[in-house]
């Protein structure tokens, strides 16, 4: 059975192990939200505001982004201090409880956003003559109004539909794809970091 040095000296390497994960998985999704605001990596869209509201929300970037950044420093430095020394009972705890806090925050909007984002489709020019039997095109969410096909599961519609930016859908459903499995594996981190906090905590009080 293993002692109670040794389980925290464990709980500490968890932490630090922890904090790493979480800041890799924040800049993947800095980056997935960075690439949608860049269709085919063209910057023109951008500049002419045409780029969708899930993407300009942001919630990669300041979500799982810059929070679950934030809180990963917090949690792979917080070990060194307070919580796993010696002196004084273990104060930091709380300090890494509101880091995970605002992790599953930052995360759970991230992870909210993508999957609302995949289900609308993404934002592009699209014929509405196949909608309403008028000739025109505009920017919008054709897959909105789709109602009897599921552009997900239906790939012959990811050319069709969208005429402007081209490969708009694949782009949509890969970054959006990409930023909703990156805040589940976050959430995932946070739940185990909240379990390993308190064992650490455990740990620290049965040494007294």
């Amino acid at each position: 059975m293993l002692s109670f040095p040794c389980t925290l000296a464990c709980s500490q390497t968890c932490s630090r192990i922890l904090g790493l994960s979480l800041g890799t998985a924040a800049l993947f999704a800095a980056g997935a939200n960075m690439a949608l605001l860049f269709p085919n990596w063209d910057v023109t869209y951008l500049l002419r505001g045409l780029i969708g509201r899930h993407a300009m929300l942001g919630t990669g970037l300041w979500g799982g982004g810059l929070m679950v950044l934030t809180a990963a420093v917090l949690i792979s430095t917080g070990w060194r201090y307070g919580c796993f020394r010696k002196s004084g009972l273990c104060r930091s705890v709380f300090a890494g409880l509101l880091s995970s806090g605002l992790a599953l925050f930052g995360a759970l909007i991230c992870f909210v956003t993508s999957g609302v984002a995949l289900k609308d489709g993404p934002f592009c020019i699209f014929d509405v003559s196949s909608f309403n039997q008028t000739q025109a095109w505009k920017y919008g969410y054709p897959f909105e109004d789709l109602h009897s096909r599921n552009y997900l599961y239906d790939r012959s519609l990811w050319n069709s539909v969208c005429l402007e930016p081209s490969k708009a859908v694949f782009w949509h459903v890969a970054f959006f794809s990409t930023l909703l499995c990156v805040s589940l594996l976050q959430l995932l981190l946070v739940v185990v970091h909240v379990i390993n906090s308190f064992l650490g905590l455990f740990c620290s009080l049965c040494e007294k």
